[in-house]
């Protein structure tokens, strides 16, 4: 079943990508929650008109995103966290922790495009990975210390 996602959602797409899905998912979920339209003759010639419309729009968006990504390149964040006698944390770092930190430094990502690929379990250097345009990747370090 082709649908077209009105929303962004992680794993599938991006807005206004067309995709293949198994069709229990698009007319059980996808369909029902409006975060996807199902790719009829009218919905795919809206689309390429929407997509037309929002072109020098869309441009303006990934410069910003480019501007922050180069912010974040240079940006090292510190996490504080209740670090152990063996060097442990106790709970774990978060995408939340992260975007407050990103937040006191006035860069405002939501924590859902925030990923953290490695697990954080003491203190030190790491990376996470922030998405903030469908062709813009940035990472940003972070150093986890004791409080």
């Amino acid at each position: 079943m082709e649908v077209i996602l009105k929303t962004d959602i992680k794993g599938l797409g991006y807005k206004n990508d067309m995709v293949d899905v198994k069709s229990g998912y698009g007319r059980n979920y996808l369909i029902p929650q409006g975060f996807a339209v199902l790719a009829t003759g009218s919905n795919k010639k809206i689309l390429a008109e929407n997509i037309k419309q929002a072109a020098h729009k869309a441009e303006k968006i990934k410069t910003e995103a480019e501007n922050i990504a180069a912010k974040l390149e240079t940006l090292t964040l510190e996490i504080k966290a209740k670090i152990g006698d063996s060097g442990k944390i106790f709970g774990k770092v978060t995408t939340l922790q992260i975007s407050d930190a990103l937040a006191l430094n006035g860069i405002d990502i939501d924590r859902k495009k925030i990923s953290i690929n490695m697990p954080v379990q003491g203190a030190g250097e790491f990376e996470a990975e922030v998405d903030l345009h469908r062709e813009v990747k940035s990472l940003v370090k972070f150093v986890v210390v004791g409080e």
